[in-house]
């Protein structure tokens, strides 16, 4: 059976030493009162939970599956899930990073993702319950009236009722401006809205009081494509104005998808009947305020191949301490048994410190996103805000994409650990590989992240906001690039900083004459953007590692996991700028129907 302890130092480590958080937080008068006792209380208790309560369900819940009863068009979640979520709602997990107005516990989103990390590390498929109706409960915070806001968002913080986001159509994916989900206007000001959606994760399930969609459909005089898109609230069960519960509404589930992995959350099929909706936000403009949401989600997306990765890492690395296999090459290491651990074996290692380094760099990007989130919402001096949102804008697409394609490498590396048994059910590695896949597809597949990247976060302002990041980075060379041992850092990041300067210029060249170069370009340059954050922030732990000059074991791992990514994960950075410099030609010349 797998096993899981929540990595409460290295959460630690990263928050308070990388990070400094509580004097970040000090600046910002929402958070000043929150200090480092507080969050560690937090993040060790949220941990306990996910670890006793949410991973014995993981495999069980996988194999059980969720039930689907046609005659009543409900959904029964596997065994556990419920008793858990009522547990998790008992002890205030939903309110922690919601507004005090609406009963929430006001605490930052650089506490609230360490904790939805070891969501996902404890349930990937349970997290996402929870996941989608904290998105949900952003959305209308930033977007509902006052009426709204009164009536749903105490209940979505108290975790009362959950929520999900309704946007995929059968015959359109990521381009929303296709969707044909009808809205038509009331007498009484509510719309009537007709239509289906798939792929709706947590669309129906019995953990919950109620069910709030958040749907994207269209008026009868919008404009086409996605400016004429709109945002609803649809109840799974209409509300009063007092709050109360009345009748069903005409939204139901029609079906549940059967997935490669995440088994255990409802992935539905929703249809909508004349369904009861109220208008979120302004008409027409129901995109712009779902990526509210969906930005939100997007983080979330990034942080459950982390979650992952961790209970990954560590299975493996406890089983190739175990599991005897061959001798080194180098000599016996345990002479008193039949053969080595596989401990001993170069690309074990290998295999291992991939993993490693890149969760431990994925959880500092991750967390230093949130903290920038933090910032630009909360600051008071509003140049910080603005900085801060521009990295926001330029980091979130890296942290959905690069992290998840790191997940789904570090899953396999470890499956791999396992050789054949990681293939076999019991030893849940291959429940993980499974579940990590979903998270390259949805959200936005890991192209449209790229194209987004290059497209609109870098090329759009002449890469305003990548130089905002290149000022950083700069600042830690010019700080350390004379401290002779950090050289072996330094100077990496220090190369490959001018070569993704001079790499995004040689593309806005290029896109000049032709657009097709952006989209043949995109992937492999996220990638090269994504490791230069990870160089940066690796630079800067192995900074304080450095300077503790003590025989801490932890410490030690950082140092040696540093010097491993900087030797053998950063150096893909060569040929990912050279397929980015190939051109869209090689892509683009065959004609179609060679295909």
């Amino acid at each position: 059976m797998p096993h899981y302890t929540p990595p409460i130092r290295d959460v630690q480590f990263i928050l308070h030493e990388l990070l400094q958080i509580q004097t970040s937080l000090q600046a910002m008068p929402a958070y000043a009162e929150v200090d480092v006792d507080t969050i560690n209380a937090v993040l060790e208790e949220g941990g306990k939970f996910c670890a006793e309560v949410l991973f014995p369900l993981n495999q069980p819940g996988d194999q059980e599956g969720c039930h689907y009863d046609r005659d009543n068009r409900s959904v029964t979640t596997p065994k556990g899930y419920r008793a858990a979520y009522q547990q998790f709602v008992d002890a205030g997990w939903p309110a922690l990073a919601c507004d005090p107005q609406y009963g929430g516990q006001g605490l930052p989103m650089s506490v609230n993702i360490p904790f939805m990390e070891m969501l996902c590390s404890g349930s990937h498929a349970w997290a996402m319950y929870p996941g989608l109706t904290h998105g949900a409960y952003e959305c209308i915070h930033a977007h509902g009236s006052a009426e709204l806001k009164a009536l749903y968002l105490p209940r979505l913080v108290a975790g009362e009722w959950s929520a999900t986001m309704c946007l995929t159509e059968a015959h359109c994916g990521t381009d929303l401006g296709l969707l044909r989900t009808r809205a038509e206007p009331q007498t009484d000001g509510s719309f009537h809205l007709t239509g289906g959606k798939i792929f709706i994760s947590g669309g129906e399930h019995d953990l919950s009081q109620n069910i709030i969609h958040l749907v994207l459909a269209r008026l009868p005089d919008a404009p086409a494509g996605s400016k004429g898109i709109s945002l609803f609230v649809v109840p799974k069960i209409m509300v009063h104005p007092d709050g109360s519960l009345g009748d069903r509404n005409a939204i139901y589930c029609g079906a549940i998808e059967h997935k490669m992995g995440i088994h255990g959350n409802a992935t539905c099929q929703m249809n909508l009947d004349g369904a009861t909706g109220y208008l979120l936000g302004e008409p027409n403009r129901g995109l712009a305020a779902m990526f509210v949401m969906m930005n939100a989600a997007r983080l979330g997306v990034g942080i459950q191949p982390l979650g992952l990765s961790e209970v990954a890492y560590q299975n493996a690395a406890a089983y190739a301490k175990e599991r005897l296999q061959s001798r080194s090459l180098s000599g016996k290491k345990s002479p008193d048994l039949a053969a080595d651990p596989i401990i001993v074996h170069p690309d074990v290692r290998r295999m291992l410190l991939t993993a490693r380094a890149y969760t431990e760099g994925g959880r500092a990007l991750a967390y230093f996103h949130a903290l920038l989130i933090d910032q630009e919402l909360n600051h008071p001096d509003e140049t910080v805000r603005k900085d801060a949102a521009d990295l926001v804008a330029l980091l979130t697409p890296v942290v959905k994409a690069f992290l998840t394609d790191n997940g789904c490498q570090v899953t396999n590396e470890c499956l791999q650990v396992f050789g054949g048994h990681g293939y076999i059910q019991e030893w849940g590695m291959e429940q993980l590989v499974r579940d990590a896949r979903i998270c390259t597809i949805y959200e936005g597949t890991n192209t449209i992240q790229s194209l987004d990247l290059l497209g609109r976060k870098v090329l759009s302002d002449m890469g305003a906001r990548l130089k905002k990041f290149g000022k950083l980075v700069r600042e830690l060379i010019e700080a350390e690039g004379v401290v002779e041992n950090m050289q072996e850092f330094i100077n990496p990041l220090a190369d490959l900083a001018d070569k993704v300067e001079k790499l995004t210029m040689e593309i806005a060249m290029k896109a000049m004459k032709n657009q097709d170069e952006v989209g043949a370009a995109a992937v492999p340059y996220l990638r090269v953007v994504g490791h230069l954050m990870f160089a940066y922030l690796w630079t800067r732990m192995v900074k304080i590692a450095l300077s503790k000059q003590s025989d801490d074991a932890f410490y030690q791992a950082k140092l040696a996991t540093a010097r491993f990514y900087f030797a053998r994960l950063l150096p893909e950075t060569a040929m990912l700028i050279r397929q980015a410099r190939s051109g869209a030609d090689n892509l683009m010349q065959m004609d179609a129907d060679l295909f």
